[in-house]
């Protein structure tokens, strides 16, 4: 790489770090450890991977030490990388982030390389497409430390917001002290009309930057994800492209009911082979989620979705203009708990969580019905600031994480 070229990255580097805010940090951002000497983070496109990158190497002691670089440069190859790498580590770095690693098809090789050659060097690399990311990534498992960025939660959209800055609470204190932790946060703001908002536009980081194009722009990276990155791992036919589309709209619009798995692949034109490995692909992707009684898979066995529901509430939001309330309600309480809990279906009520939590989520004329007298059992009321007993409001476990 020429001299002026290489320049020329180095400053928008230095430019993209000085431009970028530092006041609000993703949660992940205090579990990385940054110091492996490499770390893979993975998350759904639009989630504040690049940002959080950006924020490291601004909140570094000699952020010159560091340089940043995006894949998506259409000036660079693998072997152009990989000279900017080793001039860095020459002239005094420390630290190289690669953002957007799956633009370059060998991307793996790079990395590995980076990892095994240029020792003194920190890696830190991240990619949106999550469906590459894990296909082709598996020669790095023995050598990376890999993490996952979810889209925000409610406490974090609260305090993006400037509305209320409050520490993540762990399950066990939400079951056995809800009552007091809603009233603490219910006093302070009202919180369920910030809930409404979250809920239809708030998932995903970038809603402040066009807020009346907020949904277009999650369209369009449905439409990524389902014309470029699944393509790319898998030999699809275009039609069926359309269909896995049409079928993500259905699924918006439909109250979680165990699904006519037979019609489903129909629909698709496919087999139940192929039809599980597009669900779960889809799932990987970070656009479903799948809802078994088991929490076991593998690429061998894929077991029979019971539930299927969209990522996130926002996500339906964007697929159908009117989603349905009670799968909304479902979907976010999935959504928050899966961040770091098991959950399957249950024979009785809606979830159950890490084999022990049973719970029924519903509005405020939800009562135990199914579920009543089993043990370690509870309502989820979306419609209360304020719960009672056994009796949860819905959106303080938007404040997992």
């Amino acid at each position: 790489m020429d001299e002026s070229r290489r320049e020329k990255i180095f400053k928008m580097s230095a430019e993209l770090v000085a431009d970028t805010p530092v006041v609000f940090k993703r949660y992940l951002y205090s579990e990385v450890d940054w110091d492996c000497r490499l770390v893979c983070i993975k998350g759904a496109r639009g989630v504040g991977k690049t940002t959080m990158l950006l924020q490291h190497v601004a909140q570094m002691p000699n952020p010159e030490t560091a340089l940043y670089v995006s894949l998506d440069n259409i000036w660079l190859d693998a072997r152009e990388v990989y000279s900017l790498a080793e001039y860095h580590l020459a002239h005094g770095g420390t630290h190289f982030y690669i953002d957007e690693a799956h633009k370059l098809e060998n991307w793996q090789d790079l990395v590995k390389s980076l990892n095994d050659n240029l020792r003194r060097l920190r890696v830190v690399y991240s990619g949106s497409s999550l469906l590459k990311l894990e296909k082709r990534g598996g020669d790095l498992s023995r050598r990376q430390t890999p993490y996952v960025l979810d889209g925000l939660s409610f406490r974090e959209y609260l305090k993006f917001e400037g509305v209320a800055d409050m520490p993540p609470v762990p399950l066990a204190d939400i079951l056995s002290n809800h009552v007091a932790l809603a009233r603490s946060v219910s006093k302070k703001i009202p919180v369920l009309s910030h809930f409404d908002a979250y809920c239809n536009g708030g998932y995903y980081p970038f809603y402040k930057d066009e807020p009346r194009h907020y949904l277009n722009r999650i369209v369009a990276t449905v439409n990524q994800v389902l014309e470029v990155d699944y393509p790319e791992i898998e030999d699809v036919e275009p039609m069926t492209i359309r269909k896995a589309r049409r079928m993500l709209t259905v699924l918006a619009m439909s109250a979680p009911l165990t699904p006519n798995m037979d019609r489903l692949y129909r629909e698709l034109g496919t087999d139940r082979k192929q039809g599980l490995k597009i669900l779960y692909a889809l799932e990987r992707a970070g656009l479903l989620s799948l809802l078994t009684s088991s929490t076991k898979e593998s690429l061998k066995n894929l077991p029979t979705p019971d539930k299927i529901y969209c990522n996130n509430p926002n996500l339906m939001r964007a697929l159908v203009a009117s989603p349905n309330t009670g799968t909304m309600r479902e979907t976010f309480f999935l959504n928050q708990l899966r961040h770091a809990h098991g959950v399957t279906y249950p024979s009785k009520g809606d979830f159950l969580v890490d084999g022990k939590y049973l719970f029924e989520v519903g509005g405020e004329g939800k009562g135990f019905g199914q579920i009543k007298d089993l043990p370690d059992s509870y309502v989820v009321n979306a419609d209360t600031e304020v719960g009672i007993g056994k009796k949860i409001p819905l959106w303080l476990f938007g404040f997992l994480y």
